[in-house]
């Protein structure tokens, strides 16, 4: 008698088991509870398999967290959930959600960094953007001068184009993607570049790339204007362009750069009066700035100015350059721009 009561309880035993462990199983590929309400789940970081489950559980998307993480163990293939934001999908099971946080499929947000911008002006925007997190304390931090090594400025060396981010990123996290970016794309600008450049060395083709990027937006003109710097820089002449001035006057220029300004022999980066480059790059170059400045076009113009619709006109004597300014600058007309649409 005994001995069947046990062997009932055994049989009843397996039998329960087997249905939980069937019910377990099912529970993986029973679709979440959305409702019709867009949700949207964060694993913050340190979060782990057991407590993100139980935060599904919490917040009515899944029945029970338990059965799930038994239902996960018959599995012969572990799981490692991912930080960042992920868009649950009406339809979709905890097991493909789960298969999504191991691959790290997050929402991601994008910032754009516009070519010619400053560091200051880069800097600003990943503070404000509201999925990073911030973690610098200012442009003398000790880890942004650590990633900028072996120079003293960060200006000029991170890329500027679109990345595409996570919730939980850091600034410093996108400012270590453009140093590489800009390493990467200098390196290959570089080995790519004209043998006759008499620039010594890449961080020169940067400071150059930089005040070619301020000069002009439209981009059959880069090369030519860097052809232009290029022989003032081979002839010893002085460079004499406006946006270095401005870029070293900083905070103090108000729109209106006058003589007095071009006189000024304590701004560094007065091209009127140094001769060759800037001590540093004066903007962020995007790369068709970059390779135009390790492939200056050939020519014999010395000279541009401002046409007023956004491009230049060149030229190769004083006297024409003179006459181009009387032209473009002194009777500007109505609708004149420095820049294109």
């Amino acid at each position: 008698m005994l001995i069947r009561i046990s062997l009932a309880l055994i049989v009843s035993a397996l039998l329960i088991t087997g249905i939980f462990l069937s019910s377990a199983q099912n529970s993986l590929n029973a679709p979440l509870n959305l409702g019709t309400e867009v949700r949207v789940f964060e694993v913050r970081q340190g979060d782990g398999l057991i407590r993100v489950l139980n935060a599904l559980e919490s917040e009515a998307l899944v029945e029970s967290a338990t059965k799930i993480r038994v239902g996960l163990g018959l599995r012969s293939k572990s799981l490692v959930v991912k930080r960042g934001e992920y868009q649950l999908v009406e339809g979709e099971s905890v097991l493909e959600l789960l298969e999504r946080m191991d691959r790290n499929d997050v929402i991601l947000y994008p910032i754009t960094i516009p070519e010619g911008v400053t560091f200051r002006w880069f800097l600003t925007a990943l503070w404000e953007h509201p999925q990073l997190a911030r973690v610098l304390d200012d442009p003398q931090d000790k880890r942004l001068l650590s990633l900028i090594q072996p120079y003293a400025s960060p200006e000029g060396l991170f890329l500027p184009e679109t990345y595409l981010i996570q919730r939980g990123d850091t600034d410093l996290d996108v400012l270590t993607r453009a140093r590489r970016a800009m390493q990467e794309a200098l390196a290959a600008a570089w080995e790519a570049r004209a043998r006759t450049l008499e620039l010594n060395g890449p961080y020169e083709a940067l400071i150059l790339a930089s005040i070619v990027e301020k000069e002009t937006g439209v981009p059959n003109e880069r090369p030519e204007i860097a052809g232009v710097f290029s022989r003032r820089l081979a002839q010893g002449m002085r460079l004499q362009t406006d946006p270095t001035v401005i870029y070293g006057l900083g905070s103090d220029f108000d729109g209106n750069l006058t003589r007095r300004h071009l006189r000024d022999e304590a701004n560094l980066f007065n091209t009127y009066r140094i001769r060759g480059l800037p001590p540093t790059p004066i903007a962020l170059p995007g790369r068709e700035a970059i390779l135009a400045s390790v492939n200056p076009k050939d020519g014999d113009t010395l000279y541009f100015v401002a046409k007023g619709d956004g491009t230049h006109a060149f030229s190769r004597t004083l006297s024409e350059h003179e006459e181009n300014v009387r032209r473009y600058q002194l009777k500007r007309r109505k609708d004149y721009r420095s820049s294109p649409k």
